[in-house]
């Protein structure tokens, strides 16, 4: 059946289900920010240098896994949207640069914090893991944003870029709505963060610790309403840009509220995801359970699904241009072949069997809460 489909799909099918697959990427990667959050939170939550260990090894079991999912969201829209991929990548190349060069820092500062010899000093390692999960998250969440507000590029006949602005993509930082999004992903970041934190680690010896993580994720989310709420009132009567009869771009108003009401499913993901944001905060910081990172991850996975649809689907220009309306870039111009989009769903079989490996070796990891025994003693050998 499934083979079946594969080949008798349109390419119009295929450009959307690959939207859809690196929009769940995406979301995924949202998600997985939460090791991104945690690190913001050391100074605020952690007072001892047992507690600051605690939560750098809690979260140094996890933060391969968000340098890989963004590697492979951008290997995914490499290969099914090349036009995009070369367009962003190649035009607004120092914003993707700082971005990158956030998570560099972060992988030698879990690989050489705790080294001996170490010439630079903890805090300086420490000190790159914030700039990690606040300057790289604000910076992914302002080149979201430009899936709405576009950007300043224009393509010739030969598909050639050119970039306006000499900013080279750091102008997306200016712009108010797109800062609103990247505050929100950051502070939505911390609050997953403090989450994963409160079901990761064994507060047997250190119930103050639990405490100041629970209000973190309070304060955190109540901290992210402001971004959201401005983003929800900016983008629901925004003018958008569709495809029209002729196969041209024109700007359509209130586009992005029409898509959550001609896509039912977009909305549903929408409302069903914040309500899971909030059941997962309320009920890490208001009880006692550890659970509530699982209702805000799913909830975050939603949310960005429905930002994503938002941007992609129902002949939707996801990436506009600024300079020319007709250089915007849409999920049918923007793709791949036929014949490629078909041999990489055949390769996306195979995904089940790698997240289902993924799910394994995250339960291998967590069955067993990390403790100050882990990190003490001869048990340290391999902490961060």
């Amino acid at each position: 059946m499934i083979a079946y489909w594969i080949q008798t799909a349109t390419h119009a099918q295929l450009q959307e289900l690959w939207w859809l697959i690196c929009s769940v990427v995406g979301s995924l990667f949202l998600f997985l920010n939460f090791v991104q959050g945690g690190q913001t939170l050391l100074w605020q939550v952690a007072k001892t240098e047992t507690e600051k260990s605690l939560v750098i090894n809690s979260l140094g079991r996890k933060w391969e896994l968000t340098f890989t999912t963004l590697v492979l969201f951008g290997g995914s829209l490499f290969a099914a949207f090349p036009k995009f991929y070369a367009t962003s990548f190649g035009g607004a190349y120092w914003v993707w640069m700082l971005i990158l060069f956030t998570f560099i820092i972060q992988a030698v500062s879990y690989e050489y914090r705790t080294k001996p010899r170490n010439i630079l000093g903890s805090k300086v390692f420490e000190t790159f893991l914030l700039i990690n999960g606040s300057v790289g998250i604000l910076l992914i969440g302002a080149a979201v944003g430009t899936f709405f507000t576009g950007s300043n590029f224009t393509l010739n006949s030969y598909n050639f870029v050119t970039w306006t602005s000499p900013l080279r993509g750091l102008e997306a930082a200016f712009s108010l709505f797109n800062l609103s999004v990247g505050f929100f992903l950051v502070f939505n970041a911390r609050a997953l963060g403090a989450m994963y934190l409160v079901n990761n680690i064994d507060f047997s010896q250190n119930d103050e610790l639990e405490e100041r993580l629970r209000a973190a994720t309070y304060k955190n989310f109540i901290y992210s309403l402001p971004f959201l709420g401005w983003f929800v009132i900016q983008v629901l009567p925004m003018d958008g840009y569709g495809i029209g009869e002729n196969g041209e771009i024109i700007r359509v108003t209130w586009k992005y509220l029409l898509n959550l009401v001609q896509v039912p499913g977009l909305a549903v993901a929408l409302i069903v995801g914040l309500i899971l944001v909030v059941t997962g905060v309320l009920v890490t910081s208001k009880t006692k359970a550890t659970c509530g990172i699982w209702s805000s991850g799913l909830g975050t996975v939603l949310v960005g699904l429905a930002i994503f649809g938002m941007a992609g689907f129902n002949n939707t220009a996801f990436y506009p241009s600024k300079v020319d309306l007709q250089s915007s870039l849409t999920i049918y111009n923007a793709s791949s072949s036929v014949y490629t989009l078909q041999v990489m769903t055949w390769v996306a079989l195979f995904i089940p069997v790698v997240l289902a490996y993924v799910a394994y070796v995250w339960w291998a990891m967590d069955r067993r809460k990390i403790s100050v025994d882990d990190i003490s003693g001869a048990d340290s050998a391999g902490s961060y």
